[in-house]
C-alpha cells in the first residue's frame, strides 16, 4: 500500500504562480512516483475536472495509475467511460515538483479555481490524493458538507462509526 497524504497547510502562492508542496506531502510524491531519483523533479497529476469542482485534486503516479486501470476495465466507447476519460484524462494537467519542493501552478488551473497571487491556498489530505483549494472558498464549502455527513450520525456518536459499514467480515 502506498503512503498516504496526512494533514492540512495554507500558504499564499506568489506572483508567478509557484507553490511550495508541505515537506510531509513531498516526500509521498517522491515515493510514489516510480521514475524519481534523488535530485530530479517527481510529477504529479493534478485534476481539475469539470465546474463541479472547486478545487484541485492531485495525484500521486500511482494513484492515478489505479484510477487508469479502472478506466481501462470500463468498456470502450461506453458513455460511462467516455465521461471518466473527459473527468481525468481530459480535464488534468501533469506538473513536476522540482528539488526545493515548489511547482508551477499552471493559470488556467489558478483561474480555475479563483486563485489569484499572494492569496492563500490550502492543501487538504485525502489519503493518496490531496486537494488544492482557494483558502477562503475551503472555509465556505468544508464545514457545511462535513456537517451534514456529522449531523446524519446519533446524538454524540464517534465519526469513526462511518467505517463500520466498509469493514471487511
Amino acid at each position: 500500500m502506498a503512503r498516504r497524504f496526512r494533514g492540512e497547510h495554507s500558504q499564499k502562492i506568489d506572483g508567478k504562480g509557484r507553490l511550495s508542496i508541505p515537506a510531509g506531502f513531498r516526500r509521498v510524491i517522491e515515493l510514489s512516483d516510480p521514475d524519481w531519483v534523488e535530485g530530479k523533479p517527481a510529477t504529479l497529476i493534478i485534476v481539475y475536472g469539470n465546474e463541479r469542482r472547486q478545487f484541485l485534486e492531485c495525484y500521486t503516479v500511482e494513484a492515478i495509475n489505479e484510477i487508469d486501470e479502472a478506466i481501462g476495465r470500463m468498456p470502450r466507447g461506453s458513455d460511462a467511460r467516455r465521461a471518466m476519460e473527459d473527468f481525468i484524462y481530459a480535464k488534468s494537467e501533469e506538473v513536476q515538483v522540482d528539488s526545493s519542493g515548489r511547482l508551477v501552478l499552471p493559470k488556467k488551473l489558478r483561474d480555475k479555481i479563483g486563485l489569484s497571487a499572494d492569496e492563500m491556498v490550502y492543501y487538504k489530505a485525502a489519503g493518496d490524493t490531496f486537494q488544492i483549494w482557494k483558502e477562503a472558498t475551503y472555509e465556505a464549502v468544508h464545514s457545511a458538507n462535513i456537517d451534514r455527513v456529522y449531523d446524519a450520525l446519533p446524538d454524540g456518536a464517534d465519526p469513526l462509526i462511518i467505517l463500520d459499514q466498509f469493514r471487511e467480515s
